[in-house]
């Protein structure tokens, strides 16, 4: 049987009451959501197989013993908690539908997140530097990097811009990207971001603005989502390391003009760091 990321009924007649809201759940989810939804519930299935419960004979009491093992197995916290919302999901679902009469999972206790972002952003010199850098490289890499700094384009939404999405609108360039959760925006371009885009573009009408390095059509977003196309990227981290090593010259050259000869250097300049669905098959 081919696999494939589809929820497939082959006969929902002689279909356990289980596999069908698993089915039922999955299918309102599409992309890159049903799989990590899928995911959860494989991992989720596996451990109700090896404690010998079935889905639906799960209790409270199952569920939290499910997450004290998950966080003995060291997962982070926000893994923790999407499982166990993926499963509360499920069981709110499978409530709904009739098929239980209340979700064992209503009231199960989940890890405390960090919702404050610890990501360290580029300030205005580094973000500086890295567009010289990549201003200093091909068209190619000089319209992403753009894209990516001053758009704020995520790389798969970049990488999988199509050449007809350009546009243009009350005299500003535009683009239609391709979002999270089958979302469909126009954005506009920054002046620089378009006359990098027009340059990468050059002669051609059609096709994708990204191009790999041989010419041959550029692979698809997922691959970049999965980070199996390191080759696509490789412009943005050596971008980064120019800009992380401009920056950091920077401040060395500054410590050396202002820090007083009593005050260690090594106090002053930091040490540099580079930027380097679950299928429901049924048989009969």
């Amino acid at each position: 049987m081919a696999v494939t990321h589809s929820v497939v009924l082959y006969d929902p007649k002689e279909t356990s009451a289980e596999v069908k809201a698993a089915a039922g759940f999955l299918a309102g989810y599409s992309g890159r959501t049903r799989e990590a939804y899928t995911l959860d519930l494989r991992q989720f299935y596996g451990w109700c197989d090896r404690h010998h419960l079935q889905l639906f004979e799960v209790t409270r009491t199952h569920i939290e013993l499910y997450a004290r093992e998950l966080e003995e197995l060291g997962r982070a916290p926000a893994t923790i908690g999407r499982r166990l919302s993926t499963v509360a999901g499920l069981y709110r679902y499978a409530a709904e539908e009739g098929v239980i009469e209340h979700s064992p999972a209503v009231h199960v206790r989940r890890p405390r997140l960090d919702y404050e972002s610890h990501a360290v952003g580029l300030d205005r010199n580094e973000l500086g530097a890295f567009l010289v850098a990549a201003g200093l490289s091909s068209a190619r890499d000089h319209a992403l990097c753009s894209l990516l700094a001053l758009n704020g384009l995520r790389i798969s939404e970049a990488l999988g811009a199509d050449i007809d999405q350009l546009g243009l609108e009350r005299g500003h360039r535009t683009l239609v990207v391709h979002r999270k959760g089958g979302k469909t925006v126009t954005i506009p371009l920054a002046p620089r971001t378009a006359r990098a885009v027009d340059l990468a573009v050059g002669e051609r009408f059609d096709g994708p603005i990204f191009l790999g390095h041989k010419g041959e059509k550029r692979p698809s977003s997922s691959c970049v989502d999965d980070r199996r196309c390191s080759g696509e990227i490789q412009p943005v981290r050596d971008a980064c390391a120019s800009a992380a090593r401009a920056s950091t010259r920077a401040r060395r050259t500054l410590a050396r003009r202002s820090a007083p000869s009593h005050i260690s250097r090594a106090a002053i300049v930091p040490p540099s760091s580079t930027s380097s669905g679950m299928m429901a098959e049924v048989s009969k």
